[in-house]
């Protein structure tokens, strides 16, 4: 393992080694470094957001909490959880992108949570555009709709143009 790994969190390590043959690279890339480095750069895009606004972390993101929520997941994919409505959550799903096995971004109104939140385990969905995540790394709970949908935009954002970079090199 070179630097890039090794500077992943542990629980982080173990899940990137299980998403390591479902990525499509060129040959003679080595898939954990890939993954490893944009995780990293992932991390401290969402890092950046939670602190230039003034966002705090939660333990928990509660399946009655009514305000939004923003996941980052050990694989580096990103969910948003939109504020609990009559009909549900809007809830968007964006992947890591270099997966052959999941959907690069899948969204979904009237999403419905199967139970609470948490950290290292899956974000999982009665109804939603994906059924299971990988699982959580961080959870921000947000009271403001704007702030969440701006927020979410500034993230896919970077982690569009990550991705980029590390299909690219």
């Amino acid at each position: 393992m070179s630097d890039f790994f090794a500077k992943v969190p542990e629980e982080v390590q173990n899940h990137l080694k299980q998403l390591a043959g479902s990525i499509n690279l060129p040959e003679g890339a080595d898939a954990l470094e890939v993954l490893a480095r944009g995780w990293l750069e992932k991390e401290e895009h969402f890092n950046n957001q939670v602190s230039e606004r003034n966002l705090e972390e939660s333990d928990v993101y509660a399946a009655d909490e009514t305000r939004g929520g923003l996941i980052m997941t050990q694989s580096g994919s990103l969910l948003t959880i939109g504020p609990l409505e009559e009909d549900g959550r809007r809830v968007e799903y964006a992947s890591i992108g270099l997966r052959t096995d999941v959907p690069e971004r899948a969204e979904k109104s009237g999403s419905t949570l199967k139970g609470d939140v948490v950290p290292g385990e899956s974000a999982e969905f009665l109804i939603g555009p994906i059924l299971k995540s990988s699982p959580v790394y961080k959870i921000v709970i947000i009271k403001d709709e704007n702030l969440l949908m701006d927020v979410t935009q500034v993230l896919a954002d970077d982690f569009i143009e990550v991705n980029k970079t590390l299909i690219f090199e």
